[in-house]
């Protein structure tokens, strides 16, 4: 009985072995939109090549991550895709979170071994009123117990980003969301322009910075590529890679659930064009993948999970992923290794 012939290993998947895993050097736009669109008998040669330029030059470990929403719904903005805008019909009322609460879904974060816990507010920036609140719930979070506090406020002036970094936050999310050309497409309400002034603010700062996007919103797969190389240019330290999950009462809300082969073909896209960057599992993985996919996508390239519940989705069961962790052999960072 003879072999299957596994299919001849296309020339971008050759370029990106050379430039990627042996150069460490991130894939360009050009290739980026090739591997986007390689036929789907060559994913699983595409995830094998981004799993082993993750474990080159990123190491074994798995970043765990909680997040929580101080401040849900009500917001000005108007993001396409997001349930927690004032300006839509979506089900999600405005609610603010007590600093105990907060303190509570921090310990519980770390409880599953997770190294980082993000304060997230649904705002265009934070007022006085809300730096005010991140101050207290950052203090009372480190008084309690010990891992790595992010957080995720909207736009920011220089004088903001200064007091976040003196409060002792570790890390600050602020996403692109969409490619520079597809932005306006997905949010009129700001610039893509002010989302990476604050962006360079941050990083220059000397926190981390945390940016990804979200990719299954209509965008072309040219388009998806400009966000990786867009995002390659910034050079954040993480970037979360969202699969869209269509919201009822939302513009987006009736667009069709995106491929599980082209977010598979995203995720490694993304791995490709940053080698060293973390690139965490964050929204709408469990529908778009599902068990068999998040499996997938942690050996193609992911390196960083948010664990259990979303901002106002449901994630998957956090024993869930550990044990998936566990079973693929796959160790999760210690926090002292990230302080």
């Amino acid at each position: 009985m003879t072999e299957p012939v596994s299919p001849p290993q296309p020339d971008v998947l050759r370029r990106a072995r050379a430039r990627v895993l042996e150069a460490g050097e991130g894939l360009a736009y050009a290739d980026l939109v090739e591997v986007l669109r390689l036929p789907d008998e060559q994913v699983p040669a595409l995830l094998e090549l981004a799993h082993e330029v993750r474990l080159r030059h990123c190491g074994p470990d798995v970043e765990v991550e909680g997040i929580v929403s101080l401040k849900t719904g009500g917001c000005p903005e108007d993001c396409h895709f997001c349930s927690q805008s004032g300006q839509f019909t979506s089900p999600v009322r405005s609610v603010w979170l007590d600093i105990p609460q907060l303190v509570k879904a921090a310990e519980e974060t770390a409880a599953t071994g997770a190294t980082e816990f993000c304060i997230v507010a649904a705002v265009r920036g934070p007022d006085e009123r809300l730096m005010s609140q991140v101050r207290d719930g950052v203090k009372a979070i480190h008084d309690a117990v010990e891992i790595n506090v992010a957080a995720s406020l909207g736009m920011l002036t220089q004088e903001q980003v200064d007091d976040l970094r003196e409060m002792g936050v570790h890390r600050y999310n602020h996403n692109l969301e969409a490619a520079r050309s597809y932005f306006p497409q997905v949010v009129t309400t700001h610039s893509w322009e002010e989302r990476w002034d604050t962006c360079e603010m941050v990083r220059e700062s000397g926190m981390e910075l945390c940016c990804g996007g979200l990719v299954g919103m209509g965008e072309t797969l040219e388009q998806r590529a400009e966000l990786a190389a867009q995002l390659a240019e910034l050079g954040p330290h993480e970037v979360p890679l969202n699969f869209l999950n269509p919201r009822p009462g939302t513009p987006f809300g009736d667009l069709p659930l995106m491929s599980s082969a082209d977010a598979l073909r995203a995720i490694a896209a993304f791995r490709l064009a940053m080698p060293r960057t973390i690139l965490r599992y964050a929204g709408g993985r469990e529908l778009t993948l599902g068990d068999l996919g998040t499996r997938d996508g942690l050996l193609g390239g992911i390196n960083a999970v948010i664990v259990g519940n979303y901002l106002t989705t449901l994630g998957r069961d956090a024993d869930e992923d550990l044990a998936l962790l566990t079973e693929l052999k796959m160790p999760i960072k210690e926090l002292s290794k990230t302080l």
